[in-house]
């Protein structure tokens, strides 16, 4: 098959934002440097119970294979949905807004925190290629209230979004808790983005009651052509009044023991946030992207009493339709018929709120 140039760069950059195959102008970007551990070698992050990225070649035979058969998303679908958050919410409530993709904002005890907050029209290295928005987010960045802190779970530019960051930096000083080595990113592109980065099992308090622990997530990390794994990935574990919240940017399912672990060491659980989106193909994802099914059983691994649903309808990263994760997630519930329910959160401005009271 002849695979123009074109094509081939728009295929590289869209999966430098889904699956971490990177861009050469980014290939020589510092990483980081420290000791030898349970999971880095001392070049490498590694995860003891996960598994290795997929390899240029299987990502090529996912582009350019026979019997690919790729969805046609909307170039545009918006949502009727749009928040404008209170300045702060105090005492023992939580309140989300769920922004696109895998972003979120969160408010309780008087913090504004935002998850992996991607404001940019691509997610990826470039601004005329790669995944492109199809619906605006939730929250129109001139009405986000102060942000006090933010989490980012790893460097695959769906999740780790330099522009926003700088934005978040210039317009609030925002604190930047993130993984290992992605705060090498950050300040190399922007040395007034107040990156903080820890390592897996560290707690950091937030204040006013508030921390959030770095947990191990099956998933990995890349942002140049030979930077794969150099910087860590995570999902945190965030106490507040209204109990723990376990927020998951990417994960594949495995057998359900980073779930299982997170409940042995943190529970119980108030709720989740858990991704359902960008799975297909199953050969090629399944290792590092859940789908709605492995979901419902990762709900029922953590033990969290209830969970949001996330990582859809944002950015087309992979083969499935843009309404596919939803229809799925729905019939993953009727099937577990379990007393917990993850919540659709179809609308690109999805809003709950949840006290502390049970």
């Amino acid at each position: 098959m002849l695979i123009t140039r074109r094509r081939l760069l728009a295929t590289l950059t869209g999966a430098a934002a889904a699956i971490g195959v990177p861009s050469i102008w980014m290939s020589l970007m510092k990483t980081y440097d420290g000791p030898v551990s349970d999971h880095f070698d001392g070049l490498h992050f590694f995860d003891p119970d996960g598994s290795p990225p997929k390899s240029l070649g299987e990502v090529l035979r996912w582009q350019f294979g026979g019997g690919r058969q790729r969805a046609v998303w909307p170039e545009w679908a918006p949502s009727p949905h749009a928040d404008t958050p209170p300045p702060r919410v105090d005492g023992d409530r939580v309140r989300f807004c769920f922004v696109g993709h895998a972003s979120w904002l969160i408010q309780t005890a008087g913090l504004n925190i935002l998850f992996d907050p991607v404001w940019s029209m691509r997610a990826s290295p470039f601004s005329f290629a790669g995944p492109k928005r199809h619906n605006d987010p939730g929250i129109a960045f001139e009405k986000l209230p102060r942000i006090d802190v933010v989490l980012v779970s790893h460097g695959h530019y769906d999740h780790l979004d330099v522009a926003t960051l700088s934005r978040l930096a210039g317009a609030f000083g925002s604190r930047v808790i993130t993984p290992l080595g992605n705060d090498v990113t950050m300040r190399t592109s922007d040395a007034a983005i107040k990156a903080e980065a820890f390592d897996w099992h560290q707690r950091i308090e937030l204040g006013n009651g508030l921390a959030a622990t770095l947990v191990p997530t099956r998933h990995w990390s890349a942002r140049g052509l030979f930077d794969r794994n150099k910087a860590l990935w995570a999902s945190f574990v965030l106490e507040t009044p209204a109990g723990k919240l376990y927020i998951v940017g990417d994960s594949g399912y495995g057998d359900g023991g980073h779930f299982r672990r997170v409940a042995e060491a943190h529970g119980p659980l108030r709720l989740a946030i858990l991704p359902i989106g960008a799975y297909e193909p199953r050969w090629f994802m399944r290792d590092q992207h859940m789908n709605p099914e492995d979901a419902v059983k990762a709900l029922a691994d953590c033990g969290a009493a209830q969970a949001l649903a996330h990582h859809h309808g944002t950015f087309q990263l992979t083969d499935e339709a843009i309404d596919a994760p939803a229809i799925a997630h729905r019939g993953a519930r009727r099937g577990e018929r379990a007393a917990r329910e993850i919540s659709d959160v179809e609308a690109r401005a999805g809003v709950r709120d949840l006290a502390s009271s049970r």
